[in-house]
């Protein structure tokens, strides 16, 4: 090809990357992390006992070509013994795991027992010291060594999740510094068993909510991803203001960016805004175009598409694009 060519041709595709690209968010930021090949490892959150290992089969049946590849589960938080991971509990899920060698297992564990008690700041500020001393630290070696003699050493655990909120007990808000001691002892705790490779997830609410979440993060030396959970709200909000909302979407993948950590989002789907097409459609173009290491919606009334049969528009979207890709 002649120079001059060349050089026109390579100016041209330059100007088309820029033009094509998201130029509507703002990222950068240094020791970034490449997004994962492939199209974004998705699933659903369709339960969490035996029976839901079963409904994961049957979404892919649903979906048609794109295969959900995402497990995800979680500890209840009741008592210290659920927490650990009690026996039995996460034997099916372990299975299912290694059942394929690119499927992965997303756990949500809480950081404290009484978890959905609806507890005064005073009792979680105390708790949290608690954790902080180290006086919680067996629960968590018991989990860590449960999940390894389960085979399942890679899980990604979604620790304290939504932390910036008021709904858990191992909320940040009564007392952060004490928090994010805490947290990092307990990921001290876990990663010391022999065998784990577990990745630790920071996964904040969508929004400033009672806290805006940066003030909990506990550093990047004891997080792996950092994700978030984005459901349609509040009332009346459209997607791209979701997206562009003080500690929103985009401030997200800034965020995420910035401190070179993969992005992901456990925790999405319909709510405050009915059957909301729109917002499905939004979400799952914000998923192509920043490429998560994985997504998995919340598949059961008011926010799913396939359980739930109060969302048809939303459903039709959901199926169509998340098979778009693979077509």
């Amino acid at each position: 090809m002649p120079q001059p060519l060349r050089v026109l041709v390579v100016a041209l595709v330059t100007l088309a990357a820029l033009l094509t690209g998201p130029a509507c968010v703002p990222l950068g930021g240094q020791g970034e992390t490449p997004p994962p090949a492939g199209p974004p490892a998705f699933g659903a959150y369709v339960g969490y006992d035996s029976t839901a290992v079963r409904r994961i089969s049957e979404l892919d049946g649903w979906v048609g070509k794109a295969t959900p590849r995402v497990g995800r589960a979680f500890l209840p938080g009741d008592r210290w013994s659920r927490i650990e991971g009690e026996p039995g509990h996460l034997d099916h899920w372990a299975q299912w795991r290694k059942g394929h060698k690119d499927r992965m297992l997303v756990l949500n564990v809480p950081m404290l027992a009484r978890n959905e008690a609806h507890l005064s700041d005073a009792y979680v500020r105390q708790e949290l010291a608690r954790g902080a001393r180290g006086e919680y630290d067996e629960h968590f070696r018991v989990l860590a060594r449960r999940l390894v003699a389960l085979g399942v050493p890679d899980t990604v655990l979604v620790l304290g999740w939504e932390m910036n909120g008021i709904t858990y007990t191992h909320r940040c808000g009564p007392d952060p510094a004490t928090w994010k001691r805490y947290w990092t002892r307990i990921v001290q705790t876990m990663r010391a068993v022999r065998g784990q490779r577990f990745r630790f997830e920071f996964t904040p609410n969508r929004g400033r909510d009672a806290i805006p979440w940066t003030h909990c993060y506990p550093g990047d030396a004891y997080v792996d991803v950092i994700g978030m959970d984005a459901y349609d709200q509040p009332e009346g909000m459209p997607f791209e203001e979701q997206v562009h909302e003080p500690y929103g979407l985009a401030a997200h993948v800034r965020f995420a960016k910035k401190h070179g950590k993969p992005i992901a989002y456990p925790e999405w789907g319909l709510f405050r805004n009915g059957d909301n097409p729109e917002y499905v459609r939004g979400m799952l173009n914000w998923f192509a175009r920043h490429r998560p290491l994985y997504q998995t919606i919340s598949d059961y009334c008011p926010h799913g598409v396939w359980q739930c049969r109060d969302n048809p528009r939303s459903s039709s979207v959901y199926r169509s694009l998340t098979a778009r890709p693979f077509g």
